[in-house]
């Protein structure tokens, strides 16, 4: 998968055929009514697209112009979609979704691209995902059928563009899929991670050991994770808390520490307040997922990483 027009072209189509398939077998198997499905697989496929702009170069430099007016308006739609068809839409709600689209897409024509307009940044990223701003707006019509997921995959390709297209970062590394080199120091670094991480966990009680999941499983969480949980956390803190630490401090070995810390914490909240063993682990983890940055100058490896220690932990332990 290139990152020209015709690589994003493909992977739309492609990506369109797959979701819809699993969309509509997820809705039967759950027993979703009609209704309540259609809308809510026609926001997903229509939040698929946006979702993929800022993993191709060439497509993304062409919302340059009008950046902000595109970032609104493909934040809120999604939602209006699923919303008015299901009788969840509020008001309120959309006038919530625009004010922080709003904000974040004109960040840098407001303040100036320097370290204390970066963190805050960041800072309000973060709370967005950890205060759950997206709960009780992307409420659901069933019971069970968590939509919030939409505003997170919104929030996470919102802020790739704003920091890609308007900030200018580089070094990031971003895209859907690694090379081969970036495979080998993705995977070796996973290896390195099950030295420490499989004592620790045991030690902690973390987890134990469970039947292992089907195969198909196992594969849909690799792929879900890399190009969802993994690209979004390697994208906020490995290509840009990590790297801009290195460069504010000047000191690699530093930046990696802090920003795995971070990490860790970011992780505190997992299944209760305050999860110390689980943010401990995920501290560690971090450590690894940054020396991968590090060594392959792009996220894409640490992507990797990322994906097969959360397939592991999901496929073999409980």
């Amino acid at each position: 998968m290139t990152q020209s027009a015709g690589g994003f072209r493909a992977a739309l189509v492609a990506g369109w055929i797959a979701l819809s398939a699993a969309g509509l077998l997820y809705a039967r198997s759950k027993g979703i009514p009609t209704w309540v499905a259609v809308p809510v697989l026609a926001a997903f496929l229509i939040e698929y697209p946006f979702y993929l702009v800022p993993g191709f170069a060439e497509v993304r430099e062409r919302f340059e112009r009008g950046l902000p007016f595109f970032l609104v308006f493909s934040f809120v739609l999604p939602y209006i979609v699923y919303a008015t068809n299901t009788g969840q839409f509020r008001w309120l709600a959309l006038v919530q979704l625009a004010a922080l689209a709003t904000a974040l897409s004109l960040w840098y024509k407001v303040l100036p691209q320097a370290p204390p307009a970066d963190c805050a940044f960041l800072a309000l990223a973060a709370a967005v995902v950890l205060r759950g701003y997206f709960d009780a707006i992307y409420t659901s019509p069933v019971h069970g059928l968590h939509l919030e997921i939409l505003g997170h995959l919104a929030l996470t390709r919102l802020c790739i563009m704003v920091m890609l297209v308007e900030r200018r970062v580089a070094g990031v590394g971003l895209g859907f899929a690694p090379s081969l080199a970036e495979w080998k120091t993705g995977v070796r670094h996973f290896i390195y991670f099950l030295v420490p991480a499989i004592p620790l966990v045991l030690a902690t009680h973390l987890v134990r050991v469970g039947p292992p999941a089907p195969a198909w499983k196992i594969a849909a969480t690799f792929l879900g994770v890399l190009w969802v949980v993994a690209l979004s956390e390697e994208f906020f803190f490995r290509g840009l808390l990590q790297q801009w630490m290195t460069r504010w401090t000047g000191r690699p070995a530093l930046a990696l520490a802090a920003a795995s810390i971070l990490f860790g914490a970011a992780h505190l909240g997992f299944r209760g307040f305050p999860n110390w063993r689980f943010a401990l682990a995920a501290a560690v983890a971090g450590w690894f997922y940054g020396r991968a940055y590090q060594q392959a100058r792009s996220i894409r490896a640490s992507m990797v990483t990322h994906a097969l220690v959360v397939t592991a932990w999901r496929a073999w332990f409980v």
